[in-house]
């Protein structure tokens, strides 16, 4: 299995989230792991590969969402920088293209408290979803303290796991 784990960041949770999942992933096979906004800049990064049998996209919720533009730029005025300023899951989503039926999987960070609605990794999941791909499971959310207070104890171990179940899930039939 060979697998693609694409990633945007604002303070380094959702990027220790991806990097987790994709040390996960290794057992099954080979893994890439790669900033959204490097990935767009690639040539042909637009277009997954055919032969990744498994694509992991994740990033931060802003607004209730996944990041926008403004979203960004709030977040590096208030915070001074961030890993994924210039491009975002939501752009790269719109251009790309993926090889029919991809098995793939969403998941996003997201503030434990206050406990508000919203998840970027449903929105992932739904452009996932719009581009032929096949979810193998639900978006899954890892909190994190705060916009930028890292994660939660306990979330690294969870995004390992789940790298672990997605390794068994990829060449299954879909289930959500």
């Amino acid at each position: 299995m060979t697998s693609l784990v694409v990633y945007e960041s604002m303070f380094g949770s959702s990027k220790a989230v991806a990097e987790a999942v994709a040390t996960a992933l290794e057992p099954a096979g080979p893994v890439r792991l790669v900033e959204v906004g490097a990935l767009a800049a690639e040539p042909g990064g637009m277009t997954v590969p055919p032969d990744v049998s498994l694509l992991v996209v994740g990033g931060p919720t802003h607004a209730f969402s996944m990041t926008r533009p403004s979203t960004r730029q709030d977040a590096v005025r208030e915070f001074g920088s961030a890993i994924s300023a210039d491009y975002g899951v939501r752009e790269w989503l719109e251009a790309a293209s993926l090889p029919p039926g991809l098995a793939c999987a969403a998941f996003d960070t997201k503030v434990l408290k206050p406990n508000l609605p919203g998840s970027a990794g449903k929105g992932i999941d739904k452009g996932l979803r719009k581009l032929g791909g096949r979810p193998v499971v639900r978006a899954r959310t890892f909190t994190v303290h705060g916009k930028a207070g890292g994660l939660v104890e306990g979330q690294l171990e969870a995004a390992t796991a789940w790298g672990t179940e997605l390794c068994g899930l990829a060449g299954q039939p879909a289930t959500v």
